[in-house]
């Protein structure tokens, strides 16, 4: 298979992966450019060092160093970490290989069939998560369970108390609940 046939290859997946699996899922158009982005970056840079006498490594090394610093520069989600590396693997798997055959594009099948089935809604309802900032100072741990509850009109998953401030009577905590369901909470 010719090289620019997987390059070709590289566009349909990461086509799949941003249009077909990510954004129907979790309607963060936002994400759309970073993954587009970081894959066609990868392509290319793999590519040009594959003809170049620079080495592979010392190339891939440094754009995965300017990769780690831009997840670092704002706060992702797992599957939205997931997404950004697919994006990443599937560059790399379009642009290093000099002589390219059918296990690169069956490769880039596999990682789109990993992200698929791993955020795919057979594998149960997900929690959903986020920071609040609540205006009491919550000390005691059911008390503030049951009253996340009542906010979201749903069941937490799990509770982290980031901070209480006694003064100023809030507590910020990092909440992962169920929206819907009513059940007794999973007290962590």
């Amino acid at each position: 298979m010719p090289t620019y046939a997987l390059y070709a290859a590289d566009l349909v997946a990461i086509g799949v992966l941003v249009f077909g699996l990510y954004l129907p899922r979790h309607r963060r158009s936002d994400l759309i450019v970073a993954f587009l982005t970081a894959n066609i970056g990868v392509l290319t840079v793999s590519a040009a060092l594959t003809t170049s006498a620079i080495g592979a490594g010392l190339g891939l090394g440094l754009f995965g160093i300017l990769s780690i610093i831009r997840l670092r520069s704002e706060e992702l989600a797992q599957h939205e970490i997931a997404y950004y590396f697919a994006a990443l693997t599937l560059g790399l798997l379009g642009g290093l290989d000099q002589t390219p055959d059918w296990v690169d594009v069956a490769l880039m099948v596999g990682v789109l069939a990993a992200v698929g089935i791993g955020d795919s809604a057979w594998l149960g309802r997900r929690p959903r998560g986020q920071q609040v900032l609540l205006d009491h100072a919550y000390t005691d741990h059911g008390a503030l369970v049951a009253h996340l509850e009542a906010l979201f009109g749903g069941t937490v998953v799990t509770v982290k108390v980031v901070r209480v401030d006694i003064v100023n009577d809030t507590t910020l905590v990092d909440v992962r609940y169920l929206p819907g369901v009513r059940e007794p909470a999973v007290r962590r």
